[in-house]
């Protein structure tokens, strides 16, 4: 098994999407573990808007452990991740396997950078290969709410059409471009259920399914993140279970390339 093509795919994915519950034999099951008997009531999309973002989580710093599991359909492997994030100015994950750290990321609104041990590499760019990994256009923002369970998009800056499906309001973005963009926000707390990015014209398309929201001390997270990333040379799932979460001011972003690595470019 290339451990070295998978640490750098989880990388880029997972966040650097997470570099990124186990769900295995559960992956099947939905992930969102709330649910209400009581039907829906149609709402102005600007209110339902307005309570998603009245529930937004308000934090300045987070350290987040995970379990992940990736699959390509050719090669599946389990790691753990730990995340960093300092809201808006950077995201460090660090890559372990077998108790070993294989690979380090940064993310900053202006940059991606990643190393890894097996080969003794690094990368040193802008988005366009997460993008390109992901097969959706990403910048800073859209992965740290990606990893937050908020939505991508900033729903105050766009008009959207809302249809009723199962416990969620569904939000379509009417922008006419060649991107379809969809997101369902829960009826019971307003937090993100799921989205979706399709570009049709192009093959691909991502979709991120969100479980078991906690609230810690009204900072409310989702535990479970599943990222579905499909275009036409293949399909790849990661699944992440957050199994530790702490907010704090104190976490610190240890990152810095070893000597003697090479660069490499990735197109």
């Amino acid at each position: 098994m290339k451990i070295k093509s998978i640490v750098r795919k989880t990388i880029f994915i997972g966040a650097l999407a997470s570099t990124l519950l186990v769900v295995s034999c559960k992956s099947k099951k939905s992930l969102i573990q709330n649910s209400t008997s009581e039907p829906l009531t149609e709402m102005k999309v600007s209110s339902i808007i307005d309570k998603h973002y009245d529930n937004q989580t308000d934090f300045s710093a987070v350290y987040i452990k995970s379990n992940v599991r990736f699959d390509n359909g050719k090669q599946t492997q389990n790691v753990t991740a730990e995340i960093r994030i300092k809201k808006d100015e950077q995201i460090l994950v660090s890559i372990r396997f077998l108790g070993i750290t294989m690979a380090k990321a940064l993310i900053t609104p202006d940059k991606v950078s990643y190393y890894e041990k097996i080969k003794g590499t690094y990368f040193d760019g802008d988005f366009s290969g997460l993008s390109q990994w992901l097969g959706t256009d990403l910048d800073y923002n859209k992965v740290q709410n990606m990893l937050m369970g908020e939505a991508l998009d900033d729903l105050r800056k766009g008009k959207y059409t809302q249809t009723l499906e199962d416990i969620s309001y569904r939000l379509d973005d009417k922008a006419n471009n060649e991107t379809q963009k969809a997101f369902y926000i829960d009826a019971n707390n307003f937090k993100i259920r799921k989205q979706e990015v399709t570009q049709s014209n192009k093959g691909r398309k991502i979709e991120m399914n969100y479980g078991n929201y906690k609230n810690y001390d009204n900072k409310i997270i989702p535990l479970q993140l599943q990222i579905n990333a499909s275009q036409e040379k293949g399909k790849t799932e990661i699944d992440l279970e957050y199994t530790d979460v702490n907010f704090s001011d104190e976490i610190s972003f240890p990152y810095s390339v070893p000597n003697g690595y090479k660069r490499i470019l990735i197109n």
